[in-house]
């Protein structure tokens, strides 16, 4: 994606922290020569080779997953919080804009075995229910329910590139108090974390 080096992010520790927090994504590849995305859950995980790999799966009844054996370069599209951000709160005349966070992957995909998805999706759940009042495992599930399973393909897309754009004010920084204040008055959560980013990169 095209980022101005003043928004480029290349500290790979707070982009990985930021995949973490932020794991449902957008998988895009070409089907059929069109542009093809699904919305899911794409978690940053070590694969057995020790490389840094995305990991997800797809239901079967989806066409997108018949590309996958092609080799083609997929990319995986993450989104953080944006906000928009008003000129009023500048101290000289300029147009408005949005600040936002949105990190692009681009990598190979691999198709995992039956018992690959599943010890994936046993991590999968496990992450989201740790913080549930009464947390289920895969463990608890009857066989007759878990050969769902047949009806998804798990993956995997080792990590080729990592393009992050973290678009904070970085070229107003003389209205920065100001932009930050006036957010944190809105009551939507997309401008409140823009302005808790905004602090910590001033501190």
């Amino acid at each position: 994606m095209y980022i101005p080096h003043y928004y480029k992010n290349e500290n790979l520790e707070e982009v990985k922290s930021f995949l973490v927090q932020n794991s449902f994504g957008i998988l895009v590849n070409l089907l059929d020569g069109k542009p093809w995305a699904t919305h899911i859950p794409l978690e940053l995980t070590i694969n057995s080779d020790g490389k840094e790999v995305l990991e997800g799966h797809i239901a079967k009844a989806n066409p997108q997953w018949k590309s996958f054996e092609s080799e083609q370069e997929v990319l995986c599209i993450f989104n953080g919080p944006h906000a928009y951000i008003s000129s009023s709160w500048y101290k000289e005349e300029e147009v408005p804009t949005w600040n936002y966070i949105a990190v692009h992957i681009y990598g190979q995909l691999k198709i995992l075995s039956e018992e690959e998805t599943m010890q994936a999706l046993h991590r999968l759940v496990d992450k989201y229910e740790r913080e549930s009042k009464n947390p289920i495992s895969l463990s608890d599930l009857s066989p007759k329910t878990l050969r769902q399973v047949k009806g998804v393909v798990g993956f995997q897309v080792e990590i080729s590139e990592i393009q992050a754009a973290y678009k904070l004010s970085q070229t107003r920084s003389e209205d920065h108090f100001r932009i930050r204040e006036e957010l944190m008055e809105r009551k939507d959560s997309g401008s409140q974390q823009i302005a808790e980013h905004m602090k910590n990169q001033d501190s």
